[in-house]
């Protein structure tokens, strides 16, 4: 059996769930590739009532026949095929009921759940009578679905307005690992790589563990990269399309999104997307709403005079997707195309992009680290106002923790493979990018500057007068 890497807390939800004493329906969703199915087969191996999984792109006659099968695998006949869903959830009922009166916890999965609702197949409506009239008055019985179609998931389970509206007793999203649960798995698989190699791969493949499982050993980084991505037939080039042909039923308008956002480093407005992309409406609305939902883009305010009422900004944070988009197609022709460019200016500058993006991706941990992770904190980006006469004109802050004990984290984030040195010049640039924060935003509260950098700050006067520093190390030390 192979070992669960991280997903404590997920894991003592569904025990806590699954030992309820009611009956409980539990929707798990999460990006293609982030560990949902093995998750449960793996912690309810032994315990699983029924199982069942929908094929991929299959026709409805396929989908009742791998229902059957499922059903006949556990030793139980069915007579005559069913017709429809309804006939196929009434023939469950009866294979259930005996395991329902054993008293001990009936668990039923069924992954990929979006499968078995092809046009007029009528499966939702057969799910909801299932639920309502039978499963869910059953105290003992546990039904877990997932699916990487989030946005099926949403629409027409956790969100439904028919049947099933408000029947999900918990939602889990099943999120990437952190930098310390990447440690974790590659060490758990053998890897002896430091933890700045770690952090590389990182940004370049995410916290996606089947992406992970991919990694050699081995092999350098590098010999890694060029072989998942710009080898002939490399594995990860193809993965792009899939991904979003998995994530979404109508994939083009979402890609078109990922794409233009993978282009701003800082992100977009709303109405920055709509305007380039002519997408307006409730259609946008939905579309941002599930990248958001399956950990493809996040949404965070921005402090800026020309953004109204602190609005949002739209990032793009799958690392895979923007890996990929920033240099498969560069690589195109030359099969070691990582091995040939490692330490080159567009490299070493993309990486330092990437690690602040690592660190927006672990603000919790930045708040456990600063031990004010039970303080109310608001966490935005802020924008200086354009001013001509500035030497920093269009200034900007990545990481701003506002807390409710009136303090504020300004962070600023720095990559090196060494020690930063912190210069005369770059610290009163910080300075004046404070000053500028607390002139423009009028804040009565403390600010403290924070440096997030992968190595310690070389000792001297100006390292001296941050007020507080974290370290690569302390990322990686913090669950």
């Amino acid at each position: 059996m192979k070992r669960l890497i991280g997903r404590e807390k997920e894991i003592e939800s569904l025990e806590a769930y699954v030992d309820s004493g009611q009956a409980e329906f539990i929707a798990i969703y999460g990006r293609r590739r982030v560990g949902k199915t093995f998750l449960i087969n793996q912690l309810f191996r032994n315990r699983l009532a029924f199982s069942l999984t929908g094929i991929i792109d299959g026709t409805p006659s396929e989908q009742m026949e791998s229902y059957v099968q499922a059903l006949e695998f556990n030793g139980y006949k069915i007579n005559e095929h069913p017709k429809n869903w309804l006939t196929a959830f009434a023939e469950l009922r009866k294979f259930l009921q005996p395991k329902i009166n054993s008293g001990e916890p009936c668990i039923v999965f069924i992954d990929e759940i979006s499968c078995f609702d092809s046009q007029r197949s009528g499966f939702v409506r057969a799910l909801g009578f299932f639920w309502n009239s039978w499963a869910s008055l059953q105290d003992n019985l546990k039904l877990i679905i997932c699916g990487s179609v989030t946005s099926w998931m949403i629409t027409n389970i956790i969100d439904s307005k028919g049947g099933l509206h408000n029947r999900v007793t918990h939602e889990i999203a099943l999120h990437q690992f952190t930098l310390h649960e990447t440690e974790l798995y590659l060490l758990n698989r053998g890897f002896n790589w430091s933890r700045l190699t770690i952090l590389q791969a990182y940004m370049c493949l995410g916290g996606v563990p089947y992406y992970l499982s991919l990694l050699s050993a081995s092999e350098s980084l590098a010999e890694n990269l060029d072989r998942l991505f710009f080898d002939r037939d490399a594995e990860l080039q193809k993965e792009y399309s899939r991904l979003y042909k998995t994530l979404f039923k109508s994939p083009e308008p979402y890609m078109k999104i990922v794409k233009l956002l993978a282009e701003s480093k800082q992100g977009l407005t709303r109405q920055e997307i709509s305007t380039k992309l002519k997408i307006s409406g409730k259609a946008l609305t939905d579309q941002l709403g599930n990248l958001q939902s399956c950990d493809i883009i996040r949404l965070y305010y921005v402090k800026d005079a020309k953004i109204k009422k602190n609005g949002g900004i739209y990032q793009l944070m799958d690392f895979y997707s923007h890996f990929y988009l920033k240099f498969a197609f560069l690589g195109l022709g030359d099969a070691q195309y990582w091995s040939h460019h490692l330490n080159t200016p567009a490299i070493n500058n993309w990486y330092g992009m990437s690690f602040e993006r690592v660190c927006l991706a672990h603000v919790n941990q930045i708040k456990t680290i600063l031990r004010f992770d039970k303080i109310s904190t608001q966490f935005y980006s802020w924008r200086s106002k354009t001013d001509v006469a500035s030497h920093e004109r269009g200034a900007q802050i990545d990481i701003i923790i506002d807390r409710a004990d009136d303090m504020i984290n300004v962070c600023e984030v720095k990559y090196s493979k060494s020690q930063y040195e912190l210069t005369k010049s770059e610290f009163d640039k910080l300075q004046n990018r404070i000053n500028r924060f607390r002139g423009e935003t009028k804040t009565k509260k403390g600010v403290i500057l924070t440096m997030i950098t992968t190595e310690d700050l070389l000792p001297n006067k100006y390292a001296n007068d941050i007020d507080s520093q974290i370290t690569l190390n302390d990322l990686f030390d913090t669950k």
